[in-house]
């Protein structure tokens, strides 16, 4: 058993909470900069070719994140940091707030494993508390490139070895360890190695295909209240965010 009382993963978009983050902080930036709403027109060519599988993911990462070309790094880190205390903390569920908390008061390390970018990855998990973060990671240059380098996405078994390579005591984990004292959040399908591995699964808003397979797990599920209806009203969200046209936070 490790010294600690265990692990508790947490995913991060439409799992801690209701919206992706990469438009999320899309919409901050905008917000600040409105000009910078022009250079999404540059990235419609990489959303089309991804729509129609000519793109990967991760180039289609990197082109979304041209709205930044130009930018002193110093005032990204500022934008990153602003944004993680002033917006992320008041979109996330409360109820994923208490399970944090819980975990915490119980002793366990808490990570944030996400394939968000680690510039603002890294300022969100500080501001959750968490006591490590496993982000996919982007090499910026000062002022930022149009298509930043990401050298690792974070995503499906990236996250596990990513969490064995960064996170310690990870990898000295027994079955037994991960049966009886570790966690593991998540929304994705995409995420099954991570719920797989924490044992303990929670599956906010599943698919009914994911939630299947949780049921079979005995994983427990969660519904939270979102801030718009189904997947139609994420999508509007999205496009409301990538115009810098959403709000900052929810109102009260």
């Amino acid at each position: 058993m490790p010294r600690t009382k265990g692990y508790a993963f947490f995913d991060l978009d439409h799992t801690l909470l209701p919206h992706d983050t990469q438009a999320l902080f899309c919409n901050y930036v905008l917000k600040r900069e409105r000009w910078r709403t022009l250079l999404h027109a540059l990235f419609v060519p990489f959303a089309i070719a991804k729509a129609f599988g000519l793109c990967n993911t991760l180039r289609a990462k990197r082109a979304f994140m041209g709205y930044l070309w130009g930018m002193p790094l110093g005032r990204l880190k500022k934008y990153a940091r602003d944004f993680a205390q002033q917006s992320v903390l008041g979109w996330a569920y409360p109820e994923l707030m208490d399970e944090i908390e819980r975990h915490r008061a119980e002793g366990r390390v808490l990570v944030l494993n996400t394939a968000s970018p680690n510039f603002y990855a890294h300022e969100i998990a500080e501001a959750f508390g968490f006591d490590y973060c496993v982000a996919t990671k982007a090499r910026l240059r000062d002022p930022l490139a149009f298509h930043p380098l990401i050298t690792a996405n974070n995503k499906h078994g990236e996250k596990i070895e990513a969490m064995m390579a960064e996170v310690p005591g990870v990898d000295l984990l027994t079955e037994e360890d991960r049966n009886d004292h570790c966690y593991a959040y998540s929304d994705s399908s995409a995420d099954l190695p991570l719920l797989d591995f924490g044992r303990n699964g929670v599956l906010v808003h599943p698919s009914p295909r994911l939630a299947t397979i949780g049921i079979r797990n005995e994983w427990t599920l969660m519904h939270p209240k979102r801030p718009y209806s189904g997947r139609i009203g994420d999508m509007l969200s999205v496009v409301r965010q990538m115009l810098g046209l959403y709000p900052e936070r929810p109102s009260l």
